[in-house]
């Protein structure tokens, strides 16, 4: 399975968080974020599933001074990542291309901030399946695990073909079919043993 990495507590780094019925915070309502780092000093995360209505990534590429791609008329949406630094950029992209400053979230999923992953997709070099994020979810040390236990979320493998290549408006009920949980009833019924 593409994208998929151990869900284990010590690191949830390349793993889903979907949001439940249960949770508390609106903002994040009906949200798949895609867990890029997690270690003792605390968790980060996109949302992958939340496209912005107030920016489009041909503006990006305006402001940024590069020509638009070939494509534009196709672009992506550009998406709201979270809720923290909304002014910062990052794009999520599959790990066949190579950028200079990437992290690597799995074997198949990379991330950057760099102004050149856009100058190669604005020059058709860049990378095969990308999302463009405002902002980012962050959680301080022991905050996500706290969470986890609340309800809030359900702890899922992640899976590329969500993040690329679903309809956005199906991304988070994917993310729970994909692994035998309907989203929409999760949480609604409370068993007693």
């Amino acid at each position: 399975m593409s994208g998929t990495c151990a869900a284990a507590l010590d690191t949830l780094t390349g793993s889903f968080l979907v949001s439940t019925r249960r949770m508390p915070d609106p903002r994040f309502e009906e949200m798949v974020i895609y867990i890029c780092g997690h270690g003792q000093e605390g968790a980060m995360g996109l949302a992958v599933n939340k496209p912005s209505h107030s920016v489009t990534l041909a503006e990006i590429f305006r402001s940024a001074d590069l020509a638009l791609p070939s494509e534009a008329e196709s672009l992506p949406p550009v998406y709201f990542g979270g809720p923290v630094e909304m002014a910062s950029a990052f794009i999520l992209f599959s790990s066949e291309y190579h950028a200079d400053h990437q992290l690597s979230v799995s074997s198949t999923v990379s991330l950057s901030r760099d102004k050149r992953v856009l100058e190669d997709i604005a020059f058709g070099r860049g990378p095969a399946k990308y999302l463009f994020l405002m902002g980012y979810t962050g959680w301080g040390p022991g905050q996500l695990e706290r969470e986890l236990v609340e309800d809030g979320w359900l702890l899922v493998p992640a899976d590329d073909a969500i993040i690329f290549d679903t309809d956005d408006n199906q991304k988070w009920r994917a993310a729970g079919l994909r692994y035998g949980i309907d989203i929409t009833t999760f949480g609604d019924v409370l068993g007693y043993a």
